[in-house]
């Protein structure tokens, strides 16, 4: 078939014509060469395409098929280039984010609105989801870019930080207070492990994974832990005197301005960590993205 499909042009172009002079002249080929083409292919097929006559060619019933399945073929071709031209032209395409609500809601929005003001024709799709589903879409080419936090489980991808973020212990005053009266003590300055509510995201989380790690290497054990699924409803039930909320300082800085959260003092400052944009297979739409937002990326150690 692939040799054939010069042979299928000037047949269809001499279909439309139905004359092998005109053909010719539009095929910018002379008029033996369109004589031998067609002869060719009907040769290869087995059939007679045209009748021949001294005002030009008819088609056979065989040739007015043919050139009725090709008269949808070429039209898809044609379709298909208008795509092409518009999605070069006017930027056409589609972009797949995958990032968690925190950052979503933190971070990627004044990114995403630069993106989309400078590409409105770009369709993008977001996917709000832990970020360990993010780096598996990543992965298996369901998502072309991810706003990430760093994670020993991403060294196949390239990264670009876009921020250094703090993990930092919260809670109200009011808390506090509380704790110390049921502790029958005066003050409380630094966590207590074992006797306070620690609110933390669910052990599937990155940023939990992270703090894990840190726990564990200070050889810290928590006694009361409530699991909560987002960050947001971490700060909010922190801010109702229900605990000790594990949270990212940077999310909280109003909170902590006006004093409606205070943060704890540590013996140890949980190290901070970056969060950026992660991708493994440059596509134009990442490229796009990535250039529009000015960000050049490096793989992940």
């Amino acid at each position: 078939m692939e040799q054939n499909l010069n042979l299928y042009h000037i047949f269809y172009t001499t279909a439309k014509a139905g004359n092998i002079s005109l053909a010719s002249k539009k095929l910018f080929i002379s008029q033996p060469a369109v004589s031998k083409s067609i002869a060719k292919l009907e040769e290869n097929l087995n059939t007679i395409l045209f009748y021949r006559n001294s005002r030009g060619v008819r088609l056979t019933k065989e040739g007015m098929l043919l050139q009725e399945q090709l008269e949808q073929a070429f039209q898809a071709i044609s379709y298909g280039e208008e795509q092409l031209r518009k999605i070069h032209d006017l930027g056409i395409g589609q972009l797949t984010i995958g990032v968690s609500t925190t950052l979503c809601k933190y971070v990627l929005i004044p990114y995403l609105q630069k993106f989309i003001q400078n590409n409105p024709h770009i369709k993008v799709s977001i996917a709000c989801q832990p970020t360990s589903e993010t780096i598996k879409g990543l992965r298996n080419g369901t998502l072309d870019i991810g706003l990430i936090g760093t994670s020993s489980d991403m060294k196949d991808l390239s990264f670009s930080p876009v921020m250094e973020i703090q993990d930092s212990f919260v809670t109200t005053k009011q808390y506090l207070k509380n704790l110390a009266t049921r502790l029958e003590c005066s003050d409380i300055n630094v966590p207590l492990w074992n006797e306070a509510t620690f609110l933390m995201l669910d052990e599937e989380n990155i940023s939990r994974r992270y703090i894990n790690n840190y726990l564990q290497q200070e050889n810290i054990e928590i006694s009361q832990i409530i699991e909560i699924s987002t960050m947001d409803l971490l700060i909010e039930f922190a801010k109702i005197d229900i605990g000790i909320a594990c949270v990212i300082e940077n999310f909280v800085t109003k909170e902590l301005a006006d004093g409606s959260l205070i943060r704890l003092p540590m013996e140890k400052k949980i190290p901070s960590r970056n969060i950026g944009f992660a991708w493994k297979d440059q596509t134009l739409q990442t490229t796009r993205f990535l250039s529009e937002i000015s960000i050049q990326g490096s793989l992940a150690n």
